[in-house]
């Protein structure tokens, strides 16, 4: 990797890759860096150990530390991830989540603390905060025991 700082604004690149950059309103295919900060960028893939964005967007990103501020990414997954006033369909995190005023969809991690957040399923050890969520483990559990039985009747059904 570069160690070079990289500064950029305004461009369309296939793939980026330092240690330290800081990218503003451009669109990228694929990022991989050291730290990296990202102020209204377009990303299919972001990849490295410090995540800052903000007003971005993202299909995956990967890495040690997360931090999204009013930006969406499909899919986060890092040790450590802060969402404030975002929304992901899918979090993971091997420590701890923070969200704030942030719509997800599953949020997976060790300790969770939410205020003002929305989520269909929360997955943690230790939850704290306010949280709306659509399913919890019972819920979940018997959605996929109706789920399964319907299945399970049409795949019976279908073979006569």
């Amino acid at each position: 990797m570069d160690k070079e700082p990289m500064e950029m604004e305004s461009k369309t690149l296939d793939y980026a890759e330092a240690e330290f950059m800081n990218i503003r309103q451009s669109t990228i295919r694929s990022v991989e860096g050291g730290h990296v900060e990202l102020q209204q960028v377009g990303a299919l893939s972001i990849d490295g150990e410090r995540i800052d964005v903000t007003q971005g967007a993202s299909i995956l990103m990967r890495g040690t530390n997360l931090s999204l501020n009013q930006s969406a990414a499909v899919v986060a997954v890092g040790n450590k991830t802060t969402l404030n006033f975002s929304c992901a369909p899918f979090t993971a995190s091997a420590e701890k989540t923070e969200a704030l005023r942030s719509a997800v969809g599953v949020m997976v991690a060790k300790e969770i603390n939410a205020d003002n957040c929305t989520s269909l399923l929360m997955i943690g050890n230790n939850i704290h905060g306010s949280v709306t969520t659509l399913l919890d483990w019972r819920s979940a559990l018997a959605l996929g025991a109706i789920s399964g039985g319907i299945f399970g009747l049409f795949a019976l059904l279908s073979k006569r």
